[in-house]
């Protein structure tokens, strides 16, 4: 996930997205791979992980009798640099653009600009089969399919069950907010949130909006000057009520206004651990630290799991989407090659593969049933169902100025006010779009 924005320009009329990443050209790109003898080398541009997209593109390789070979170039470990290099070497026409590894939120600012090669219609039924809704939904662009679903992530609520049960808290029913606050509250314990002012606050943010009803980017296809924002809204101001409450009692931590990911982890597994709302990741870093003796050995038995916080009681959650989507670009020399390159990277077997090596969720519902599974991450079957609930942040072609305004006005918690941080967020966001404020 980016957590430094990058501003492309002044935003205006859409057209002035893909304006602002041409831009950007005038920075060196870097070479290619290309091959004058045996079969077309197809690159795929991926995110940094443990080695296992290396290993699919080796597998796939093998596969391909001949047809193709893979080639893996590593983009920046920033998400938002990732999205700078994509967005020069696209918007120059760069024809090596084979396969890219894309967090959703950048795919509309691509999609719309005309930066990706059409999905296929028989492989975007294929590769849409059976696949989480959440990670679908990600997956296209004014209603069509213009990227494949890799693999998908979302946020699950962790508990310590010792908490929860001293605080008479059932936790085979959903559960709220509020629910949690009192808990923590009464057992004395911090709460696990990401207070920083980076992509998780937008995360948090769109999760309680979405949670409570609402949506942030009411018209994602409009122009940036109309497009409407429900910021200001009753489920902006529920979201406002529940991030403002926890900063402003304490409940997030001393740390919470530059708490991260990670750092919420840590201070989970920590003597004042009660809930905490993060990714699959905890598990495998949990059981690691475990083994090496710097955690006690009986904190895997203290930690449960099940679905995300419900902001209004009986009303479904709508847990965060993230992951990563596989894209072609529209000046790929190889553009059927390399549609059938990913339609092996996004098998079942592939992605329950990256799942137990790299911990990263399959988009496949299939995937989960996979041996091994099961036994590397226990709580499959909840992830597998928040995908199901989970919505993704913001499509738009604007997503970079509309998750920096939320980030710069709703943070840092303690500072977040029910009664103006809405419409004060709106009203920037909107003056951003318009060309009359620079984030």
């Amino acid at each position: 996930m980016p957590t430094d924005a990058i501003h492309y320009g002044r935003p205006g009329k859409r057209a002035r997205t893909a304006a602002g990443l041409a831009l950007a050209v005038g920075a060196t790109l870097l070479s290619g791979c290309a091959s004058s003898e045996g079969p077309p080398v197809l690159t795929w541009y991926i995110n940094p992980d443990d080695g296992g997209q290396a290993a699919i593109a080796k597998i796939c390789s093998d596969q391909a009798d001949g047809a193709y070979t893979i080639e893996t170039s590593l983009l920046p470990s920033d998400a938002g640099a990732q999205r700078e290099q994509l967005a020069r070497r696209l918007a120059a026409g760069d024809d090596t653009m084979d396969i890219m590894s894309l967090d959703p939120p950048f795919v509309p600012e691509l999609a719309e600009p005309g930066y990706l090669a059409p999905v296929p219609d028989d492989v975007a039924e294929r590769t849409t089969r059976d696949v989480v809704e959440g990670a679908v939904t990600g997956a296209k662009w004014k209603d069509k399919v213009v990227v494949v679903p890799f693999w998908a992530n979302t946020q699950i609520l962790w508990y310590r069950k010792s908490v929860a049960a001293a605080a008479g808290l059932d936790m085979t029913q959903p559960v709220t907010w509020q629910q949690l606050i009192d808990a923590a509250q009464s057992q004395g314990k911090y709460l696990g949130v990401q207070g920083a002012r980076a992509e998780s606050m937008t995360v948090w943010v769109n999760a309680l909006i979405e949670s409570a009803g609402g949506t942030i980017v009411e018209n994602p296809d409009a122009p940036a000057d109309e497009i409407k924002l429900g910021l200001d809204s009753g489920a902006g101001t529920q979201a406002a009520e529940i991030i403002s409450t926890i900063g402003k009692a304490g409940l997030g931590g001393p740390g919470l206004p530059t708490q991260t990911e990670n750092t919420s982890m840590i201070q989970f597994q920590g003597d004042q651990g009660s809930f905490m709302v993060n990714y699959p990741f905890v598990w495998p870093a949990t059981n690691a630290a475990v083994e090496a003796g710097t955690l006690p050995a009986d904190l895997i038995d203290d930690i449960g799991w099940t679905l995300y916080p419900q902001v209004n009681a009986g009303v479904e959650t709508a847990p965060p989407l993230g992951g990563i989507d596989l894209g072609v670009g529209s000046e790929s020399k190889h553009q059927d090659l390399s549609y059938q390159a990913i339609e092996c990277i996004v098998s079942p077997d592939n992605q329950s593969l990256y799942f137990t090596t790299n911990g990263n969720p399959p988009a496949k519902t299939a995937a989960y049933d996979a041996p091994g599974v099961s036994e590397t991450f226990p709580m499959a079957d909840t992830i597998r169902e928040s995908l199901e609930l989970a919505k993704p942040r913001p499509q738009t072609p604007y997503y970079n100025e509309v998750s920096t305004g939320i980030q710069q006005t709703w943070t840092p918690p303690s500072a977040v006010n029910p009664d103006t941080t809405p419409a004060t967020s709106a009203e920037f966001i909107l003056q951003v779009l318009k060309g009359e404020k620079l984030l």
